[in-house]
């Protein structure tokens, strides 16, 4: 007796109710766990022309929360005057310091103020002068 075998495809599964799959996180949990943790990117590029390097530059990346970088020692931007609020700037010297090189910047700025101020009429007649000429039309 020869029993022929013919290929079957097998039934697609039968599902009862609604099937739910989870996608991941969402993005807002995802930062929340980097920034509570921490994430570090390293990397080193190097250019060489026969066997001899002319570029390196090394990569150091860290993103964290504030909390977090101030934890493991990093407050680099607490002392930074371009990112600190507090708008206070470093005082100047005064005009009266004993400092030999700011009293010789303070001569040399008296100096050149008063200079300008001997060419400023002369600077003015001739801006007035050029814009005269400039809104007179061709003859």
């Amino acid at each position: 007796m020869s029993q022929s075998i013919s290929p079957q495809r097998p039934a697609p599964p039968r599902t009862q109710g609604t099937v739910t799959t989870r996608r991941g996180d969402n993005l807002a949990d995802i930062l929340e766990r980097v920034l509570d943790k921490g994430i570090v990117v390293a990397g080193d590029v190097t250019v060489s022309l026969a066997s001899v390097e002319l570029l390196s530059i090394k990569i150091r990346l860290l993103i964290t929360s504030v909390d977090k970088a101030r934890e493991i020692g990093i407050n680099w931007w607490q002392h930074d005057r371009a990112l600190t609020s507090n708008g206070q700037t470093p005082a100047l010297p005064s005009p009266n310091s004993n400092d030999d090189e700011t009293r010789r910047l303070h001569e040399r700025l008296d100096h050149l103020e008063h200079e300008l101020e001997k060419i400023l009429p002369a600077l003015e007649a001739n801006r007035a002068n050029w814009w005269h000429r400039r809104r007179r039309p061709p003859s």
